[in-house]
């Protein structure tokens, strides 16, 4: 079978995979695309299946990022529920495990990530939604009616997101997790401990500091069994732990990977021929001068169009720094840099807990920040970052505000 050859070649069709496109054709209009996608859908916005969708804001035919009509008047062919079985960086090709290949001359992979699974008794259980994509919302919302019964496994951001969605469904939420409160990863412990509390205000039964033992099918529904002896019934059972970097198939093609596939400032990997964007990426994060991997979607977005300029001759540095946001119930977020509980903090609340500015820091310098139900202030929070002078609490209180209203 003859090899069908591109100059650009996508593998991952979500958001990374989506805005490469967009990059590649400021830099280049004509040159020709193959996107490869692993799921049936085109490519679409994570966010809101744990957002949007649920509250009503979004219909499912708003997260997508691109019809098809797009794509066809770019000249990308779109390829859908065709895994990459093996990429052959000597011979610039990738085969599909369907037996296809293609040839390229620079290749993308924003393959994202995978959502990490159980390793318990039952993990493999039906029914389980190990929560993730487009097609888990649709499956999970059919079964959300009030009155059912849903156990969350995961405090982080997917087990807070949903277990919020579920319960404004009308669905009565058990979430389980092995920390103290809940997003311990970034929420201070007075913060993390008031948000735990106003999930159990809205009729959440929180249990900490436990994990699942086992997990049995019960009817149609689920019997989970803690570490901590708890039985939890449910008619529906999700779990959020965090992803895993989709980096197998460059493991497999021998390039660098460390905490995800390892990229330099213009997101080549360590064949220069093959880039990376998005949830999988290693990437050196210029204004906090280290290496991270950061799995939102504003990353995805500007990561991903910054390496479709440089596949098509760029060469310019990635140096964006992205945020991310959250809704939990009333309290909602937005964040830039390294908000990492296990640096210092500082909290300028306007009210409690409420509204105001988490400051993450080390050494006295601002790293990271967190504007709580303050919103459109992320270039400020950036500028002070990006500044890296050493401050006090009174060179941060009252700097970044809510606007009034």
């Amino acid at each position: 079978m003859a090899e069908s050859s591109y100059k650009y070649i996508i593998v991952g069709a979500g958001l990374a995979g989506a805005s490469a496109v967009e990059g590649i054709r400021e830099k280049d209009t004509t040159g020709s695309i193959l996107l490869v996608g692993t799921e049936d859908a085109l490519p679409y916005n994570r966010p809101p299946l744990t957002k949007g969708l649920w509250s009503g804001d979004e219909k499912v035919e708003d997260v997508f990022i691109h019809d098809e009509a797009f794509f066809k008047d770019h000249g990308v062919e779109v390829l859908r529920s065709s895994p990459v079985e093996r990429i052959d960086p000597a011979g610039k090709s990738i085969q599909l495990a369907a037996g296809a290949s293609y040839s390229y001359g620079s290749l993308l992979l924003a393959t994202g990530g995978a959502p990490r699974r159980l390793n318990i008794t039952g993990a493999n259980a039906r029914g389980i939604f190990y929560y993730r994509t487009l097609a888990d919302y649709e499956a999970i919302r059919a079964e959300a009616t009030e009155g059912k019964t849903a156990v969350v496994i995961g405090g982080g951001f997917i087990g807070s997101e949903i277990a919020a969605a579920l319960t404004n469904a009308g669905v009565q939420v058990t979430i389980v997790f092995p920390d103290p409160y809940l997003v311990q990863r970034v929420f201070p412990k007075d913060l993390g401990r008031a948000i735990t509390k106003v999930y159990e205000e809205k009729g959440v039964t929180v249990i900490t500091d436990d994990s699942p033992a086992s997990i049995e099918r019960q009817g149609n529904g689920f019997l989970t069994g803690t570490n901590g002896g708890r039985w939890l019934e449910s008619d529906i059972l999700v779990v959020g732990i965090g992803i895993v970097p989709g980096t197998e198939l460059a493991e497999a093609a021998g390039l660098d990977v460390e905490n995800g596939i390892t990229v330099n400032e213009r997101l080549q990997t360590s064949d220069p021929n093959i880039y990376a964007a998005g949830d999988n990426a290693n990437f050196p994060y210029a204004a906090l001068r280290k290496r991270m991997r950061v799995e939102h979607w504003d990353n995805a977005l500007n990561q991903g169009k910054q390496a479709g300029r440089n596949m098509a001759g760029a060469r310019e540095p990635y140096a964006y720094m992205p945020f991310f946001f959250s809704d939990l119930f009333e309290f909602g977020y937005e964040a830039v840099g390294e908000v990492d509980s296990r640096l210092n903090t500082f909290a300028d609340w306007q009210e409690e807990f409420k509204t105001g500015v988490v400051y993450y820091l080390k050494d006295h310098r601002v790293r990271g920040a967190m504007m709580c139900n303050v919103w459109d202030k992320v270039d400020d929070a950036r500028a002070l970052i990006r500044a890296d002078k050493p401050v006090t609490p009174d060179d941060l209180r009252g700097r970044i505000t809510a606007d009034e209203e």
